[in-house]
């Protein structure tokens, strides 16, 4: 198959745009996955525990758990990663204790947070920063 010129340029360009796509997205911050888990409802300091280390040798693999009781979804954030979103997890109404842990990655030292949906539609939060000595997500 034989292409013009302006073939070439139609199909260069478009190969082009295809490249820059996934650099013009926009990843949520943490403001808009917070207003978006809560719907907008205000956000009480307190009401859980999320434990965290003060320091974090590997970034790679950091402890996290968090102590909810009464809450029906928490979602813990990573403020400065690429991503913030964590992991969110549900509890249901038979469960026997309001407990998780998790390990998570972080990129540089940063807060971690965690929003917890209590079962009456209040909202708790707790928030712990987190100092990172080697970065987790390629720093």
């Amino acid at each position: 198959m034989i292409f013009s010129r302006r073939e070439l340029l139609i199909v260069g360009a478009g190969a082009s745009l295809t490249m820059a796509l996934p650099i013009m997205t926009h990843a949520a911050t943490s403001d808009e996955l917070i207003a978006t888990f809560t719907g907008g409802a205000a956000v009480a300091e307190g009401g859980i525990t999320l434990t965290a280390p003060e320091i974090a040798e590997n970034g790679n693999t950091v402890p996290v758990s968090i102590d909810a009781p009464g809450a029906s979804e928490v979602l813990i954030l990573a403020t400065g990663n690429p991503n913030a979103d964590v992991a969110t997890f549900k509890f249901g109404p038979l469960a026997g204790s309001f407990v998780a842990s998790t390990r998570i990655r972080l990129a540089k030292t940063q807060d971690v947070v965690a929003i917890a949906k209590m079962a009456d539609g209040s909202f708790a939060s707790a928030k712990s920063t987190v100092k990172v000595t080697i970065g987790g997500c390629g720093g």
